[in-house]
């Protein structure tokens, strides 16, 4: 991921003018690796270093979303509508 991505994520997500580490922001950034990852392991399926990398992404994400959910349901149901985590 590039810093301009990155940049672009954190500005698309963030809460207030300095906000670059709201659970909101990180989930964004990890959803956008994830799904990087998730090509690369498409056309690279043999690759196991880079398959438990994105394990332990998956995991994180889904700890910082059931943060979000039990200290605020809105701010949860906001991130998950605007990044389509749930079908």
């Amino acid at each position: 991921m590039d810093k301009e991505l990155k940049a672009q994520i954190i500005a698309d997500n963030r809460m207030g003018e300095n906000d670059t580490g709201s659970p909101e922001v990180q989930v964004a950034i990890l959803t956008a690796r994830i799904n990087q990852l998730t090509e690369h392991m498409k056309k690279n399926p043999k690759d196991f270093h880079s398959q438990r990398g994105l394990l332990k992404m998956v995991g994180h994400r889904k700890n910082l979303l059931a943060y979000l959910a039990k200290k605020d349901i809105e701010r949860y149901r906001a991130i998950v509508k605007k990044l389509g985590l749930r079908k």
